[in-house]
């Protein structure tokens, strides 16, 4: 069953501009004499509906959390089965740039059940660096735009400095808010009404499912992506500080220098650098995880409200062999999807 954006008539979902172009809405006099109302009673609900209409305006979700913890699966899940009006910007910091869709795990278009998805594969990689000045422009336009045809906005990606440049309200590109021996501190003032679902994954569980998810990357074409990547030299044209830092690139760099355009398993010493490079993307990825959390654990502490949804089961349960498909899904569904779709439409009909 799809839940409604809004279920307030047509009426209320006129926009208001400010305060003076509500009360030409409803003429002050005529509703004010059916109600009995002192003129400031009138002036005060007007005002209190007004910030009601702003806010709603306003109002995004934001999933966050660590690597590989589900938060692209979690929002098709809201945006397919509940929240119909809701479309995907993507705030992965390798994920904007075009190419190298495996590596970076780019959610497929088979995937998005035709959900629409922004700013995914969407910068050139061998321009300069997307930062997250850029971010905050962009998507800020993005969120207008789905914002004026009464979409919901469902902010998803792992890199916290983009989702820190975005919703603060005074952003400031030279701050160092999570690095750095004594970071800056956290603003707590943001510009958007924020709904922060941040879901989580027990560090040991998340870290082995990594693992086997390189595994199941690398299986899926990953290889052979890169292989092409350094073939065609590609790898020389990308912004080494952009997609050229993407997990996966330098590690297998090392590997395609001494054995370009060998497959892995054909002897000759590919074998051990290959076996190499993959511990190294692992443990990288597992490192890229633990300092996510404690970025998003740094935002917790500064005051942001975030919804922590643990998803440590239904991950426990992908990695038990014996677990069907079936169980695995009816713990994601329990203990992930019904509490979130619970937090986010609490925070719509606020």
């Amino acid at each position: 069953m799809r839940l409604p954006f809004s279920t307030t008539s047509h009426h209320h979902h006129h926009r208001f501009k400010s305060l003076s172009s509500f009360l030409t809405f409803f003429p002050s006099s005529t509703w004010r004499n059916k109600l009995h109302m002192e003129p400031s009673t009138v002036a005060a609900v007007a005002s209190t509906i007004s910030t009601t209409v702003r806010r709603r305006r306003r109002k995004i979700v934001v999933i966050m959390g660590a690597t590989g913890a589900g938060k692209s699966r979690l929002s098709i899940d809201l945006a397919t089965r509940f929240f119909g009006n809701s479309e995907v910007i993507n705030s992965d910091k390798m994920q904007v740039y075009g190419g190298l869709d495996i590596t970076t795990n780019k959610i497929t278009m088979q995937e998005q059940l035709g959900v629409p998805h922004h700013l995914l594969g969407a910068v050139d990689p061998t321009e300069s660096v997307f930062t997250p000045s850029d971010f905050r422009k962009l998507a800020s336009e993005v969120i207008a735009d789905v914002k004026s045809r009464r979409g919901l906005p469902l902010v998803v990606g792992g890199s916290n400095s983009l989702i820190y440049s975005l919703v603060t309200k005074r952003y400031d590109p030279k701050s160092e808010v999570f690095n750095g021996p004594d970071p800056d501190q956290v603003s707590s003032e943001l510009r958007y009404d924020c709904c922060f679902i941040w879901v989580d994954v027990c560090l040991p569980v998340l870290n082995q499912y990594l693992s086997k998810r390189v595994d199941e990357m690398l299986d899926s074409g990953m290889f052979e992506e890169l292989a092409e990547f350094f073939r065609s030299g590609e790898d020389k044209r990308v912004n080494k500080s952009g997609l050229g830092q993407a997990i996966g690139v330098p590690e297998f760099e090392t590997y395609f220098k001494a054995f370009p355009g060998v497959r892995r398993s054909a002897g000759e010493g590919s074998d051990e650098a290959y076996n190499e490079a993959v511990r190294i993307i692992k443990d990288n990825t597992c490192q890229l995880a633990k300092k996510q959390v404690s970025k998003i654990l740094r935002l917790r502490d500064a005051g942001w409200e975030l919804k922590r949804i643990d998803a440590t089961e239904a991950f426990r349960a992908v990695m038990t062999a014996d677990s069907g498909g079936g169980r695995v899904a009816e713990i994601w569904e329990k203990q992930v999807v019904e509490p979130s779709v619970k937090i986010v439409k609490h925070f719509l009909d606020e």
